[in-house]
């Protein structure tokens, strides 16, 4: 596969039990991304999301803007890697 933008994004805040994977997912619908979205022991929400730089930054906005009541923080980290993904799941 070739390289692609990776952001991988740790959610907190009030993340989990309202619906924040399925918007996750629903949300990746609307853009040309892959990855995962899953729950963490610890209450947050992790994103790992790839794709053309443009794509995933547009992606990470549109989900923060739905769940903009529920999100108190967003810790990102982002590089190039070749693509591991394929569609979008939740985990």
């Amino acid at each position: 596969m070739p390289d692609v933008h990776l952001e991988t994004v740790y959610f907190s805040g009030r993340v989990q039990g309202v619906g924040f994977r399925y918007t996750a997912l629903q949300v990746a619908r609307e853009f040309e991304v892959a990855g995962f979205v899953t729950n963490l022991p610890d209450g947050r929400v992790h994103l790992e999301v790839e794709g053309a730089r443009e794509q995933v930054e547009a992606y990470i906005d549109a989900l923060q803007e739905r769940m903009h009541g529920y999100v108190r923080n967003a810790e990102r980290s982002s590089r190039v890697r070749p693509g591991q993904h394929s569609g979008f799941s939740i985990r």
